[in-house]
């Protein structure tokens, strides 16, 4: 099983609304900080360290 490359949020323009409002009042550190939870939350959900590993690839290149 690979990455979903395609667009597949429900909903994205809600979901980066959410995201922006969450950081709005946030100074940058703590915004990086919450990214940084948001992505081990994310990759807890996703689980398998083949597929993680592909979307580090990706996300480096």
């Amino acid at each position: 099983m690979s990455l979903i490359l395609t667009p597949n949020i429900e909903s994205p323009d809600t979901f980066y609304e959410r995201l922006t409002d969450a950081q709005r009042d946030m100074t940058d550190a703590e915004a990086a900080a919450m990214n940084t939870r948001l992505v081990l939350i994310l990759a807890n959900q996703i689980g398998r360290l083949d597929l993680l590993s592909e979307a580090i690839d990706l996300a480096r290149a």
